[in-house]
């Protein structure tokens, strides 16, 4: 569905076209949902495409929703993929790997976790109470010496001895039914495995399966038994305010709760059967590990394509089932219940921002609320490699895919004044038009004292921007001269504005300068350190990176590679005359 200016606005799919067209069209019209309402205002035409079957239909939907966005179609702004662990038992010595994106390469793949710090987290335990191999290489490497791993007992150490593969596979094993959830069965395994160690007096193997066991029955007593069938399920709520809807999931696995993970829908006016429905689609296309059953606290619209597609995802029937009753109905109410808490906290957070930037805006005498504050500060050291960062925090929160860096190009000494005009200048240039006033901030704020601020304000007058936005800097206090706080300075104001008794306004504003600060320390530094490592044969036509590492290791040196002779640089891996005669000639100077 498409606007009058032929903006794709809306992707859907129907097993009938003309019946659904005509539904939002109808007498019915006057029952609609609060969506569909307001997109039937800003239809002017419609595109279509025949597929071959519904699920076709299903992929193909998701695919236009990725490419254009619309502005009515429910679209989870947490889209990135979330950490798993890889094991691929083809291999000799099998590891555990951290991945963010499960390939279908025959290895075995657990998770995904709800964040990298529970992904390190089930990994310190396994390497705490399981020998299994600790580096991070997908093959063993051959290593003259143990690592410290084989020192504390914690690795067999198949990289320097030889280690029987039967031995170690039982460790594998054991960690993939610890990964599974099934560590009451694992505990009872290893249990009849100490009382057979015991009965045959060999006591110190006994004893380590001894720990073993203590340290899995603590790591058990942490989670939640939630069901008695011992099951894999994923379940998912959804709870909604006005302005927004928040889903809930809960990946319960061999009957315990193992995680929670919570999706934020803004300007949440769909209804929640297709919320619940595109969460659940775009959820299993960036993490394809799906359980046997999937719940939910309302049936998803086009609930038997949904369950079709997850049974092809998984390789295997999976159900998609809303329970009313039982176990699995306390299991849903549990999702809907960390749903609504989720939500309120939210609502909670935007609240106290609102109050604080409401604040802020009297405090500071602002012409408008500032809803979106800009922030920028320079970095450099000793006139080299000068950079800035920019920051933008919408509602009080950062707003990261709109942060920008600069290097700064006419400045060749450290004035931070020139460097401050600069960027602004590049900033701002752009945006004069009246079609560019959405990209303006609310209020802009320059890391620095007046000197900082006169340099923007003398940058947004001569761009004509006078009045369209607050501008203000900030300076650090100086304890010498025992300053009590941050100083804020405003335009035409000798003092700086006094926060003592609003300190959770000037923490705001503390926030965001610290966050542009280290935004522009850290493109300062991937610079430096990007200008450290180049060196002379970068800049030789025909001689990239891999042919850079074979020379460099086995000469040693730039000089050692500039006085070798033609054909002996030639006849190196990966080398040819007509390279080496451009490595001669580019390093004739050396």
């Amino acid at each position: 569905m498409k606007n009058a200016e032929g903006k794709v606005i809306y992707v859907g799919k129907a097993a009938n076209l003309k019946n659904r067209i005509r539904s939002y069209f109808s007498d019915a019209s006057s029952r609609m949902d609060a969506k569909t309402g307001v997109l039937v205002k800003h239809i002017a035409d419609f595109e279509t495409v025949v597929t071959a079957s519904e699920t076709e239909a299903l992929i193909l939907e998701s695919n236009l929703i990725k490419r254009y966005r619309p502005r009515y179609n429910v679209i989870l702004k947490d889209d990135k993929r979330y950490p798993s662990l890889r094991m691929d038992l083809s291999e000799a010595y099998p590891n555990l790997t951290v991945v963010r994106k499960p390939k279908k390469d025959g290895a075995l793949y657990f998770g995904p976790y709800a964040s990298a710090g529970a992904v390190k987290q089930t990994l310190k335990m396994i390497h705490r109470v399981f020998k299994l191999r600790k580096c991070r290489s997908p093959q063993v490497k051959p290593r003259s010496r143990p690592c410290l791993n084989y020192q504390i007992g914690a690795c067999l150490a198949p990289c320097c001895f030889h280690v029987d593969q039967q031995e170690y596979g039982k460790i594998v094993h054991e960690v993939r039914m610890f990964l599974q959830g099934r560590t009451p069965d694992l505990i009872r395994w290893i249990r009849a495995e100490m009382k057979e160690a015991a009965d045959s007096q060999d006591y110190e193997t006994a004893a380590q399966l001894r720990d073993k066991v203590y340290a899995l029955e603590k790591t058990l007593e942490k989670q939640v038994a939630v069901t008695t069938d011992f099951v894999d399920r994923d379940v998912f709520a959804v709870e909604r305010s006005p302005e927004k809807a928040v889903v809930m999931l809960l990946k319960v696995r061999n009957g315990y709760l193992q995680g929670m993970r919570d999706f934020l829908i803004k300007d949440a006016i769909s209804e929640d059967a297709e919320i619940l429905g595109a969460v659940i689609k775009q959820y299993y296309e960036q993490n394809p590990a799906v359980p046997g059953e999937v719940l939910t606290h309302t049936p998803p619209r086009d609930r038997g394509l949904y369950a079709s597609w997850l049974s092809e995802m998984r390789g295997r029937k999976a159900v998609l089932h809303t329970p009313v009753r039982g176990e699995k109905r306390r299991l849903v109410e549990m999702a809907v219940q960390n749903a609504r808490q989720r939500l309120q906290a939210l609502t909670e957070e935007e609240n106290s921002a609102a109050h604080l930037l409401g604040g802020l805006e009297k405090r500071l005498g602002l012409d408008r609320y500032p809803r979106r504050i800009e922030c920028v500060d320079n970095s450099g050291l000793s006139g080299t490699d000068l950079v800035a960062g920019l920051v933008v925090f919408e509602d009080g929160v950062p707003k990261k895919s709109l942060y920008r860096h600069y290097r700064i190009q006419g400045v060749s000494a450290q004035d931070d004044y020139a460097c401050m005009r600069e960027v602004l200048f590049r900033r701002f240039s752009s945006d004069t038009g009246e079609e560019k006033d959405i990209s303006l901030p609310d209020l802009l704020m320059v890391d620095g004292g007046k000197g900082q601020l006169n340099i923007a304000l003398a940058v947004i007058d001569e761009l004509g921007l006078s009045g369209r936005f607050g501008v203000i800097g900030i300076a650090k206090k100086d304890e010498a001269k025992g300053e009590p706080e941050d100083k804020i300075y405003l335009p035409g104001r000798a003092n700086p504005v006094n926060f003592q008794q609003h300190t959770g306004q000037l923490h705001l504003l503390q926030r965001i300068r610290d966050e542009a600060h280290r935004r522009a320390v850290s493109f300062h530094r991937k610079r430096r350190s990007s200008r450290s490592l180049h060196s002379a044969l970068d800049d030789i036509a025909g001689i990239g990176p891999r042919r850079k590492a074979v020379l460099l290791q086995h000469y040693g040196s730039i000089e050692a590679i500039a006085a070798a002779p033609v054909e002996e640089l030639a006849g190196l891996s990966g080398m040819t005359r007509k390279a080496a005669q451009s490595i001669q000639s580019g390093l004739s100077g050396q």
